[in-house]
């Protein structure tokens, strides 16, 4: 109850719920209108009888108080109402003071019912700055519509936790991150929180987004859209181009219910990320944003609004998702839509410095770099310009780190960059170690990433025990353009003349090199293995230049020179979507890539180029990379372990479907729009599909040195056959990109990677999120196994079922963590998948125990099964330390006779047993938020 003085004289009112305010007769007045006006009905209003009358006994009850309180003082409003009735009654008009009774009555019931509905104590201030009670029924309203269709909610617990966690005054606008708050601990639990926390979300950024558009908070998104693109061509975000099409058409095909699909994680990132904002407010809506991309990759399209609603089904549906930056800047005012730029250094000052350059501006539009170094001489080679010694490529490595420090892709991400040198390039052994965090910090490169470029020959020296030598490019120069049997004669030659002393070179033992490459790797995760002439002999562009590099995330091989900078557009096909009735549905997956690659085609004339040797590039041969991700969600709905022969032959053949449908549309794509330039001349127009480009490769290794598995089951003759006669759209189409972001957009694993672990917290720029393997916890319902004793094993056990005794062995085997499977299955599985693709694919290995033999076998074996490239070596030591003194397995474990209790004696609800829970185990760098595969 407040408490406030009272003037002399001054009458005063307590209210209901305590506050104190002035006397006002005005109300007492209104209050008996009403009551008049209930029994007279509407003749009432215009009676002047009831008009003295009302202003009559207002005059009374007002005399009576001042009798009562000469020198002012304070009345319960209760007792103003009591005199109330009382005149009326005195005055003879006992039908309206029969209604006045009603009245009060039925809002007595009123007030009873709210105050069932509010909380007694807690108060909320509102965007007023006004107090109000808490509204228990709102809350409770807005989880359970939250949780509609999901099972295994707890609205009450999510109320209660809520409530639990306000203070008295708290702002209403904090009232939603704190029920967010609520759920998203209790993920761990049950996976479905997740959605209801992203639902949680999804309302508070509508609120914002229409509030910022000035519309009201029940407009829905397809109401949104006209007045969402004309707010963002306004403020210069979105391209004026988009107004253009039919709105009503577009608006009316938005689909809200869609983002119901959103995982926290998803939609936190689309938040944080993606969406189109303007002073720290994001007015963009999840489905606007899926029709402003869609929009812009149509804006060239014949019917482009059909092209945009075919576009936006796919991409708000999950079943595909374009690339971060065609998310980023699709119809926007700078379209910059390619995921990667790959780019040689020329040796002279001038085209280093202009290599930099571009390096720079491609950087600022969100494109990850590939930079191909070799033609750079080495250390103490000769420069005839200054008659000098050259310092090498180290000194300009560091310029090229800092730069992409400097260059953060537009505030949007980290820049990134990969540096790619030959293996026989005199400054490798230097090259190695730009990584390691001791030495001559002027010659290490901290923030870029580094990769062997390593041509055949060497692992051949490596296997064979043989010396190798190592030559300045200055020197042998034609080295960096040959592949194959010339590239080994022609070294040979080279080898001679060192003999001879005649130029500058030095000899090693080619195993002592593979070592130092195997340690650096094991110590400072660079420099990436990948293998120059399986990239260059199997690359359909082969007649017009040489692959020589990858890109950033090693799935790239495109052809580069001084007057070419390779681009490619990603996307990836969200292959667990297309999982039906426990087999692969190909018609729906052939009709997704049929959409896919005429998305990816699109971006080539569509996007913008930072730089002139990009655009001569990419419209010249026209190459997009479009790849999956969701393959091991794929595996646990068609109940397959990732270390099996079974999944191996699922990732053959649900790659060669990709495959078949990926080239057979991008001919249809030549049929309709013409072929690209340099396709005459190409594997493409000499009838060498992927498939038949592993012959090429075979015949240039050693008997033992190629073991690629050839089976095919689909009539590839017609596609053969098909292909030379039509034509490709584009000189090259898949490529599988590590798709760490769009991954965790979509809700599945990333790329082709084995679940990290069943259970732990992921951290990236977003922030922290809890993530657990929901198909685990369905499999261990199934079996009356998931309690609050299951979930601290997992944590004790880092997210490993392996030493959990009560789960049985095929659950273990199905749902092993990445390091738990075997390193062979990984690469056999890759080895399958990349007879069917004509670019790469970003492999990540993972090696538990590791030591110089697993590390070197492993990588023999990649290059043996035929890989173009790897990516991150993810390695676990030999030892670590033990989290117990208990080395039994056997904590928190549930005996035999005691299971079926605890599932119904400790229902996952409970919350004794989470709130001691473990904390739940950090993932490693691989989820380190300043690592550019994360992003």
């Amino acid at each position: 109850m407040s408490v406030l003085s009272t003037a002399p004289g001054e009458i005063r009112v307590i209210k209901r719920n305590g506050d104190v305010v002035t006397f006002d007769s005005d109300k007492i007045n209104v209050a008996i209108g009403k009551a008049y006006l209930e029994v007279e009905g509407s003749q009432a209003v215009n009676s002047s009888r009831v008009h003295d009358l009302t202003a009559d006994l207002t005059e009374k009850v007002w005399t009576t108080f001042q009798r009562r309180l000469p020198s002012g003082g304070t009345i319960h409003i209760e007792e103003i109402q009591d005199q109330v009735e009382l005149e009326l009654m005195r005055a003879g008009e006992q039908k309206v003071a029969r209604a006045y009774v009603i009245y009060r009555e039925k809002q007595a019931e009123k007030r009873k019912s709210q105050q069932a509905d509010h909380h007694p104590t807690l108060q909320v201030t509102d965007e007023n700055g006004q107090l109000q009670p808490l509204n228990l029924s709102l809350l409770t309203a807005t989880v359970s519509k939250a949780s509609e269709g999901l099972d295994n909610i707890d609205v009450q617990a999510i109320v209660d936790e809520t409530v639990k966690n306000l203070y008295n005054g708290v702002n209403i606008s904090d009232i939603a991150t704190t029920m967010m708050m609520a759920t998203r601990t209790r993920i761990e639990r049950e996976p479905n929180y997740s959605y209801v926390t992203a639902r949680l979300l999804c309302n508070e950024l509508l609120a914002d987004g229409l509030a910022f558009l000035g519309l009201s908070r029940d407009t829905t998104e397809n109401d949104a859209l006209a007045t969402f693109l004309k707010k963002g061509v306004e403020l210069e975000l979105i391209s004026p181009e988009l107004l253009n099409f039919d709105l009503k058409q577009l608006a009316d095909a938005i689909r809200p219910e869609r983002s119901n699909q959103f995982t926290y994680l998803g939609l936190q990132t689309l938040f944080d990320r993606y969406f189109i904002h303007k002073d720290g407010v994001r007015f963009e809506l999840p489905q606007l944003f899926f029709m402003r991309v869609s929009m812009g990759l149509a804006l060239n399209e014949e019917n482009r609004e059909q092209r945009a609603i075919e576009f936006y089904n796919l991409l708000s549906s999950f079943d595909y998702m374009a690339s971060t930056p065609t998310l980023f800047n699709s119809g926007t005012l700078r379209s910059q839509l390619s995921s990667c730029y790959l780019t040689t250094v020329p040796d002279d000052l001038y085209g280093i410095y202009s290599a930099i350059r571009d390096n720079a501006l491609l950087s600022k539009w969100a494109g990850g770099l590939g930079n191909d170094w070799t033609p750079v001489r080495a250390l103490n080679s000769y420069i005839k310009g200054t008659n000098g010694k050259s310092q090498g490529v180290v000194p300009f490595l560091k310029v090229v780190n800092d730069t992409a420090v400097a260059v953060n892709q537009g505030g949007k991400r980290k820049g990134a960059v990969c540096a790619y040198l030959e293996t026989w390039h005199l400054d490798i052994e230097e090259f190695l170690e730009l990584r390691k965090n001791t030495g001559d910090d002027r010659r290490r490169t901290h923030d870029m990433n580094t990769a062997n470029w390593i041509p055949d020959l060497f692992m051949q020296r490596v296997i064979e025990n043989g010396e190798w030598t190592l030559f300045s490019p200055s020197d042998a120069p034609d080295l960096h353009d040959l592949t194959g049997h010339a590239f080994a004669t022609r070294y040979a030659e080279y080898e001679a003349l060192a003999e001879q002393k005649q130029i500058l070179h030095k000899k090693v033992r080619a195993q002592d090199l593979w070592r130092k490459m195997l340690s650096m790797l094991f110590e400072t995760g660079h420099p990436w293995i990948t293998f120059k002439d399986a990239c260059n002999l199997r690359s359909p562009q082969q007649h017009v230049g040489v692959v020589h590099s990858s890109n950033l995330c090693t799935e790239i091989t495109l052809n580069t020179s001084q007057d070419e900078i390779a681009v490619c557009n990603l996307g990836s096909i969200n292959l667990v979507q297309h999982i039906k009735d426990g087999k692969l549905d190909q018609e729906k997956l052939a009709q997704t890539i049929k959409t896919a690659v005429r998305m990816l085609d699109n971006v080539i004339d569509i996007n913008y180029y930072a730089v002139p040797q990009a655009k001569v590039s990419n419209l010249k041969h026209r190459p997009v990379g479009m790849g999956i991700m969701g393959f091991q969600d794929a595996l646990y709905k068609l109940n397959l372990a990732y270390g099996s022969a079974e999944a191996v032959e699922f990732a053959d053949r649900s790659m060669e479907v990709i495959s078949y449908h990926a080239i057979q549309t991008s001919s249809d794509l030549a049929v309709e729009r013409g072929a690209y330039e340099t396709f005459k001349g190409s594997l493409w127009d000499q009838g060498i599909l992927p498939l038949d480009s592993l012959e090429l490769l075979a015949k240039t290794r050693p008997e033992g040195m190629f073991d690629v598995d050839r089976s095919q089951t689909l009539d590839w003759d017609s596609l053969r056959a098909k292909v030379q006669k039509d034509g490709m759209r584009n000189s090259n189409v898949m490529a599988i990109a590590p798709t760490a972001t769009i991954s965790n957009i979509c809700g599945v694993s990333q790329s082709i990677e084995p679940t990290f672990q069943n259970l732990y917290v992921k951290s990236n720029l977003s922030g922290e999120f809890t993530v657990i393997n929901p198909y685990l916890v369905d499999a261990l319902k199934a079996r009356g196994l998931w309690d609050v004793v299951m979930v601290n094993d997992l944590k004790h056990y880092e997210g490993s079922v392996q030493k959990i005794a009560r789960i049985p062995d095929d659950l273990k085997a199905i749902f092993a963590t990445a390091f738990e499977v075997e390193p062979r299955w990984i690469v056999d599985a890759a080895s399958r998948r990349q007879k069917w693709i004509d670019q790469a694919q970003s492999l990540n290995l993972y090696i538990s125990g590791a030591n110089g033999k697993k590390l070197d076998i492993t990588y023999k074996m990649a290059w043996v099964r035929g890989l173009k490239t790897t990516y991150y070596l993810r390695a676990l030591g030999a030892t670590s330390a033990e989290k117990s003194t208990i080395n039994t397995g056997a904590l928190n474990a549930v005996k035999p006779a005691m299971m079926a209790a605890a599932a119904v004696e400790a229902p996952v609800a409970v919350d004794d047993g989470f709130s001691q829970a473990a904390p739940v185990p950090l993932a490693c760098s691989i989820d380190n938020p300043d690592c550019e595969a994360c992003q």
